[in-house]
């Protein structure tokens, strides 16, 4: 089954009353939500404010798709887990990109629902940041872990048909996310485009040097990382300011200490000249996007931004999944 449709099951247990948000490929929240970066080392255990689910088990080699086990039909509440597999990998910690293999099992029968583990399509969205572990609770039963854990969350959807079922989590592995773009510069940009300083914390200011509009979107490699390449199928993590070409800034993910996931994929609620600036370009870089009007918000007023504007931005891309 299209480990894709985990996600359908997510929103609807989040609407059903906030069970567990996760991201992305099995998950729950929002692709383009900002979320705060975590810059801690903490990797003892959070205080988990979840029940305990009875009477659930697994078996298997760890770091496999595990065998669930539970007598049928069982009833689940939403905020309850269960650690089925304790791992034998790393620590997780606090501030780390976790992936996990997923399975969501029905426990009215114990049929499998969805899985990611025969196309192996782990979900890279869960970010152990200070921010989502106050909003995620299921988050914090994964502080303290070991890769190769595998833990059970239980689901009660009124919104999917009444489908209650068990979310299986594997954590496969971790990462962190960069902080800023880490790479070679590039030495040949083209000397008429807009000339790019840094802060001492990576925040790009700018000069136009001239820039006006554009009816062509120009995508200028700054820095080069040396990272997985985005492709049109995933969410690359980023940070970005962007300006109109009279040189004043009307976002900054920086100023908020924020970072922000865009989903690249058709279905992504981005701009296309986002998108067709960050397909292709790989973890580590810094982009300069000079965006027409067409492939930005058109011929239409956006906050601060007017009608038929030309967009500027600067974009560090820290991680992808």
């Amino acid at each position: 089954m299209h480990s894709q449709k985990i996600t359908t099951l997510l929103r609807s247990a989040l609407a059903a009353g906030c069970a567990l948000a996760m991201c992305a490929t099995l998950a729950g929240c929002s692709n383009n939500s900002s979320s705060s970066s975590s810059s801690s080392k903490e990797s003892s255990k959070q205080t988990v404010n979840m029940d305990q689910i009875a009477g659930i088990t697994a078996t298997g080699k760890l770091g496999e798709k595990p065998k669930v086990t539970f007598k049928t039909p069982m009833t689940v509440q939403n905020n309850t887990y269960a650690v089925l597999q304790k791992g034998d990998g790393a620590t997780i910690q606090k501030g780390d990109r976790v992936c996990a293999q997923g399975i969501a099992i029905n426990v009215k029968d114990g049929s499998e629902l969805m899985s990611s583990w025969e196309k192996n399509t782990p979900d890279c969205s869960i970010l152990l940041s200070d921010s989502n572990l106050k909003q995620i609770e299921p988050y914090k039963a994964m502080i303290g872990q070991k890769l190769n854990t595998s833990i059970a969350f239980g689901i009660n959807d009124s919104n999917s048909a009444n489908t209650s079922y068990i979310l299986v989590y594997t954590l496969v592995s971790k990462s962190k996310d960069l902080t800023r773009a880490e790479g070679d510069q590039v030495t040949d940009v083209p000397a008429n485009l807009p000339k790019v300083t840094l802060g001492k914390n990576g925040k790009p200011s700018i000069d136009m040097n001239g820039q006006g509009s554009v009816d062509k979107q120009i995508t200028q490699t700054l820095i080069k990382g040396k990272g997985t390449k985005i492709t049109n199928s995933m969410t690359a993590v980023v940070k970005y300011t962007g300006w109109t070409t009279d040189g004043k800034q009307f976002d900054s993910s920086w100023d908020k200490n924020t970072t922000f996931d865009a989903d690249v994929s058709s279905s992504g609620q981005i701009i296309q000249g986002w998108k067709d600036g960050l397909i292709g370009q790989t973890v580590g870089s810094q982009v300069l996007l000079a965006i027409p009007p067409d492939k930005g918000y058109g011929n239409k007023a956006s906050g601060s931004i007017p009608a038929n504007s030309t967009l500027v931005f600067v974009v560090d891309i820290l991680a992808a999944y």
